[in-house]
Order: C-alpha cells, then sequence, then structure tokens
C-alpha cells in the first residue's frame, strides 16, 4: 500500500486570470483519483481541504498518516466524508464495521483513530471518493445512503439543467464541523450542472466528475463571474474551485459528480448567484 501525497497553493483571482491551459490544469485539476491499492490525496490550502480516492484490490488499505499533516493520525483534527463510487466495500473505523455499497456514503468524525478500506470482490473493486476538512468538535460517525439524503430537484429539460440533488452529508442530514457533500445527477438530455452559477466567498468547493460515458467529457468552468476559464474533464478526475469562483460545468452527455466544500457556512443556500446573461 502506497500513499501519494500532494499539496497545492492557494492563488487569487489576479494570478488566476494570467495563467495558460498547462498552468490551469496545473493547479486545479485533479486528474489521478484511483489507482489500486493506493491512497492519492491532495490538499488545497484553500480551507486545508484534502480530496483523493481509495480503490483496494488486493489488500486491505489502511488509511495512512502523511508526515506533513504533523499530526499523530489523519483525524486527529479532522473529519471525513466517503461517498463509493464504485462496487460494494466494507470501511472499519475504529472496530466498526461499515458496509458502503454504489453512492452510498460515510462521515467520519474527528478522533477516529484505525480507519480500513476493503472490497467485497477484487473484481469489481469499490472506489472510495474521500474529502477531509479541519475539524474542532468530535461528531459521530455514520453511514447515510441515497434513501436517507435529502433530495431536490432542480432546471429543466427545456434547459438543459434537469438534475437531481442527492444532499447525503449535510447539517440537515447530520452534524458535521464544517464538511459538506453531495451528488448531483443529470438526467438523459441535460448537460449544465449548477446553471446559473454562483460563488460563495465563505467556502471552496471540489467536485468530482464521474459516470462521463466513454470517449464523453466534461467542460468545467471557473474563474470570477466576469473573468471566467475552462478545464476540460475525464471520467473520474477532480477539480479544486477557489471561494471566489464560480463551479459550473456542461459535458457532452448527461453524468453524475459529487460535490464536497468546506468554511465558515454550513447554510448549503448561502450563495451569491450570478446572471446567466452577465457572466463572460
Amino acid at each position: 500500500m502506497q500513499t501519494n501525497f500532494e499539496s497545492r497553493y492557494a492563488l487569487s483571482p489576479t494570478e488566476t486570470k494570467q495563467m495558460n491551459t498547462v498552468d490551469l490544469r496545473k493547479n486545479f485539476l485533479i486528474p489521478h483519483i484511483f489507482e489500486a491499492d493506493h491512497i492519492n490525496l491532495t490538499l488545497s490550502h484553500y480551507d486545508r481541504y484534502i480530496s483523493g480516492g481509495v480503490m483496494p484490490v488486493n489488500e486491505v488499505v489502511q488509511l495512512s498518516n502523511p508526515d506533513s499533516l504533523k499530526a499523530e493520525y489523519f483525524l486527529e483534527r479532522r473529519e471525513l466524508g466517503i461517498i463509493n463510487v464504485g462496487g460494494k466495500g466494507t470501511i472499519i473505523a475504529d472496530g466498526v464495521n461499515y458496509d458502503i455499497d454504489f453512492k452510498e456514503a460515510l462521515y467520519l468524525g474527528k478522533g477516529t483513530k484505525n480507519v480500513t478500506f476493503a472490497s467485497a470482490d477484487k473484481e469489481k473493486p469499490a472506489k472510495f471518493y474521500i474529502n477531509s476538512a479541519p475539524a474542532h468538535h468530535k461528531y459521530p460517525s455514520k453511514k447515510v445512503s441515497k434513501a436517507e439524503a435529502e433530495i431536490v430537484e432542480l432546471g429543466t429539460a427545456e434547459t438543459a439543467n434537469h438534475r437531481i440533488i442527492n444532499k447525503l452529508l449535510v447539517n440537515s442530514v447530520l452534524p458535521t464541523c464544517q464538511l459538506q457533500m453531495g451528488m448531483t445527477e443529470l438526467k438523459s438530455g441535460s448537460v449544465w450542472n449548477t446553471m446559473p452559477a454562483h460563488t460563495h466567498d465563505r467556502r471552496m468547493e471540489v467536485y468530482f466528475y464521474f459516470e462521463v460515458p466513454q470517449g464523453q467529457s466534461v467542460c468545467h468552468f471557473m474563474g470570477e463571474p466576469q473573468e471566467t476559464r475552462h478545464i476540460w474533464m475525464q471520467n473520474e478526475q477532480a477539480v479544486i474551485s477557489p471561494n471566489w469562483s464560480i463551479h459550473s460545468g456542461a459535458g457532452t452527455s448527461n453524468y453524475t459528480f459529487i460535490w464536497g466544500m468546506a468554511g465558515e457556512n454550513l447554510d448549503y443556500g448561502d450563495m451569491d448567484h450570478c446572471a446567466i446573461n452577465e457572466l463572460k
């Protein structure tokens, strides 16, 4: 088992709008999430947020503790959210077994010391997408299925943004310090997510795109509303969104994405909306 850990600096709008395609992708795109029997983690200096993935295939994978965190164990001062986007798997957290199926979520609170990941079938391995944020208080660990999520339906087929938002790890479902995670599923024929777009200066966000069909892609939009940029993304890639940036996308087909965010405000509806016809 190997852990790959990368740290990304926070950048201002002034720096970002000077970047070319290579620089944008280097600073904001997280291209490699899943690798057999590895843990891939990327720390963003925006709100000290960590995104990554664990795909156990031939062995049980233990959540390691990168030296740069300067902690006794990974969740000493952090909380963790996990959503499985692969085959059925099991997470053991301080001796408690959680069976996590496709599109089910698990929250692990601050102070959880030992965490391991395993797949039920190596031919159909689990793919545990994980997000973590600093935590000041210990809340109970809890599994959340799609049936337990808060469901919101938005958009229309006429505007190509008909989508189902599954709020899985949010404060209307369970208590967290600052981490929030959920999953948005676009209906057939719809391609736009988070449109109309918004920013929220109180928190940052990371998007993870999956269920992108073979041969199709998603164009992710970022930047200030009056100075937008784009990043072309493939299946099972993630992208960092600063608090000053919009985070929206359009695919060449429908797809699903996981949103994760952290900051000072747990109000999901706290958004600074951007008029569509004023974007530039």
